[in-house]
């Protein structure tokens, strides 16, 4: 079975540009967006995946992603649902772990995720000096609710 323990945090500042070593862009559309089993279609730079994931249970969820061609991924994007999610994904090391750090784009703008992947809910990592608050269990932050509920349509409401 497959697995992904995460943790989720917004990101304060810019200090992280500096350390980021690679960059791909990222356009994402949702199959499903079932909060109990989502499917992603994704292309990142030239790769395309579909990713199914099943519900959150605290910070783990079964995970399966597949690598399809690029092509097969573009015609996929044109059944998800609307809109598609755009965003950068700059990879950041610091403490011997990776973080990917999300930028999005279009009516996301403006929010910077940050992710980090576990290996179990009890590892303790290092926060960075540029994390800011945790919003792992916050179901507003999931990309999948961010697709249908944009960032610009909740945050300047001050929810």
């Amino acid at each position: 079975m497959a697995y992904e323990i995460e943790r989720k945090f917004l990101v304060c500042g810019n200090a992280w540009r500096g350390a980021a070593h690679e960059r791909r862009e990222i356009r994402q559309g949702y199959l499903s967006r079932d909060p109990e089993r989502t499917v992603r279609v994704r292309l990142a730079g030239e790769a395309g995946f579909l990713t199914i994931k099943g519900l959150s249970r605290g910070r783990t969820r079964e995970e399966f992603e597949y690598g399809i061609p690029v092509a097969e991924a573009r015609s996929l994007l044109g059944l998800c649902l609307p809109p598609l999610l755009e965003k950068s994904r700059h990879l950041v090391a610091h403490d011997g772990k990776t973080w990917e750090v999300d930028e999005f784009h279009g009516r996301n703008a403006g929010l910077i995720v940050a992710e980090i992947e576990l290996d179990s809910e009890e590892e303790e990592v290092t926060l960075p000096d540029w994390i800011g608050t945790e919003v792992t269990d916050d179901p507003r932050y999931f990309n999948a609710r961010l697709a249908e509920t944009p960032f610009d349509a909740w945050a300047r409401a001050g929810e």
